[in-house]
């Protein structure tokens, strides 16, 4: 079953992204990708799996532990994880508004 996070849920007090790239929806599907939907409604599958071969993808290392990729949620209509990774929205909604997908390169 995905995991789903709202930005409601971290949101800093008073404080709303509303740039047409943020991230306002997000879920964690199996294989290392991500569902997202951002604040204009564009929505598409972002794949991480390349992280599972990369020699050295510094602190995105850790996301190889899929107990760690899978506590992917959001801030700030940002994807984040536990040990400081993120991913730029604005890149992902380039490569989504694009394609509909796009697997990150590692």
């Amino acid at each position: 079953m995905p995991i789903q996070t709202t930005p409601e849920a971290d949101q800093a007090a008073g404080v709303i992204p509303a740039a047409p790239w943020r991230i306002k929806a997000l879920s964690v599907l199996p294989d290392y990708r991500l569902a997202v939907t951002f604040m204009d409604g564009t929505n598409g599958i972002v794949d991480f799996s390349a992280v599972l071969t990369a020699r050295d993808c510094g602190i995105f290392d850790a996301l190889k532990d899929k107990a760690i990729f899978d506590q992917a949620r959001l801030d700030l209509g940002v994807v984040v994880w536990p040990n400081g990774a993120d991913m730029d929205p604005g890149w992902m909604y380039e490569e989504i508004k694009a394609n509909k997908s796009w697997s990150v390169p590692f």
